[in-house]
């Protein structure tokens, strides 16, 4: 596992393959890093996993959580910047789905280059948006939405002391992805595919089919059965969705 010293934002859980695509896995609003280590396992024979991991939650649960998701970004297309010169492929899901998105456009702007893939997870396309104020509720009221989505481990929202030191990750994260306005850009020109539940409240066909939007290169979009926490139903699927995507360019 990569230690938080050597970078605090990106997480290895696993041994490096021989892969030449690095797959970058952006967690969802209130996630952490540790949500992805299942996908990391099941991959660990394909190709490289790398995860994204945001102030506020576990080992950097002392420092101040981000609430822009431009903010969020810029710090992890900084700590990126050193893998980008080999090809990555970019995974995220809900809130994560949205950063991964403004990375893939800091490095259009910056480098002229793109992701091998956006896997768009679980989120909207960035030009729909929704008006919501889940941030501004009180802490019973944010967990009464972590509950209803069923992302987050019963033993937390259980555990009064846990949910204290994680509610402001949450809080911020929520603020980040309820406040976030897309500003309209040139579309990316590398593959898109969006994957969504079928029984999603965050998310209906038409949003996730609006990512066609925003590339000029091919577009997928893969509805599973399930909500907004689908993936974990149907990781072997979802395995199967990148490495079929992927493995034609990273043999």
């Amino acid at each position: 596992m990569t230690s938080p010293a050597e970078n605090p934002w990106i997480r290895r859980f696993h041994h490096e393959s021989n892969s030449r695509v690095t797959l970058v896995c952006f967690p969802h609003a209130g996630g952490s890093a540790s949500f992805f280590h299942p996908l990391s396992d099941a991959m660990q024979s394909i190709m490289q996993v790398v995860v994204m991991q945001y102030p506020g939650r576990q080992d950097r649960r002392m420092e101040q959580p981000l609430t822009s998701i431009g903010d969020l970004a810029d710090a992890s297309f900084a700590a990126l910047r050193p893998l980008m010169d080999t090809p990555l492929a970019f995974f995220g899901h809900s809130m994560g789905a949205t950063v991964a998105y403004e990375v893939a456009q800091r490095m259009h702007d910056e480098l002229g280059t793109a992701p091998v893939t956006l896997f768009a997870s679980g989120r909207r396309a960035p030009s729909r948006h929704r008006a919501e104020s889940v941030h501004q509720r009180d802490d019973d009221g944010l967990v009464a939405e972590l509950k209803s989505l069923s992302g987050t481990d019963s033993r937390i929202l259980g555990d009064d002391e846990l949910l204290r030191m994680i509610l402001p990750a949450i809080r911020g994260d929520y603020t980040a992805a309820e406040t976030y306005r897309w500003q309209p850009v040139p579309p990316l020109d590398c593959p898109i595919v969006a994957l969504t539940g079928d029984d999603d409240p965050k998310v209906s066909l038409e949003e996730a089919a609006a990512w066609s939007e925003h590339t000029s290169g091919s577009f997928e979009l893969r509805t599973f059965p399930g909500g907004h926490f689908f993936l974990g139903q149907h990781r072997r699927a979802v395995v199967d969705l990148i490495s079929d995507q992927l493995l034609p360019v990273a043999p």
